[in-house]
């Protein structure tokens, strides 16, 4: 249903599960188990993985904190976005990545769930994508001591409005890995 002629595919976005983004990261364990399965079923499916890298002046392009973790390993053939912002279009080669492989629909996972998550997927519905976020495959850290809710209250409160998105021609949905079917 994507506003974006011509782009009939879809693609899994999985945004900055590096070292030091997921650290500390509410449920880590269980949502980096979720992405693999997710990147393994978009694999086996032919379904695109882009993978996108933040970096700053916090964390250095090149370092270890900047580094994907272990876990979870990029294919060479498998695009990889850099993004200095927030919304992982801005600033970056995200669209022209998307617009070679038709894709006009994003499954996506990852973290930060109160920034760089939800800036992307934002981002691309404002843009015209179809986004479905995976509700158990993006997580956060807890920021309540700078008066943010708890991780937990903020990756269910994602989840919840994200299910509500509307807009002409667009589709926003909320998914469990487990209920992602890319097709093959």
């Amino acid at each position: 249903m994507t506003t974006l002629p011509g782009r009939p595919n879809t693609a899994l976005l999985v945004i900055d599960v590096q070292n030091d983004v997921v650290a500390d990261a509410y449920q880590r364990a269980p949502v980096v188990a979720n992405i693999q399965s997710l990147v393994a079923k978009a694999r086996a499916a032919g379904t695109q993985v882009v993978w996108v890298q933040h970096n700053d002046e916090d964390l250095s392009q090149g370092s270890e904190a900047w580094k994907y973790i272990p876990e979870l390993v990029r294919l060479e053939t498998e695009p990889l976005v850099h993004k200095s912002f927030g919304d992982s279009f801005e600033g970056t080669d995200l669209e022209e990545v998307l617009a070679r492989g038709e894709v006009g629909a994003l499954v996506v996972a990852g973290a930060q769930t109160d920034a760089c998550i939800r800036s992307t997927i934002h981002g691309a519905f404002t843009r015209g994508y179809d986004v479905t976020l995976v509700s158990d495959a993006h997580t956060t850290s807890d920021n309540s001591e700078w008066g943010a809710p708890g991780p937990e209250q903020v990756i269910a409160h994602t989840n919840l409005y994200w299910q509500y998105e509307d807009a002409p021609g667009r589709a926003a949905a909320v998914v469990a890995t487990e209920d992602v079917h890319f097709s093959v």
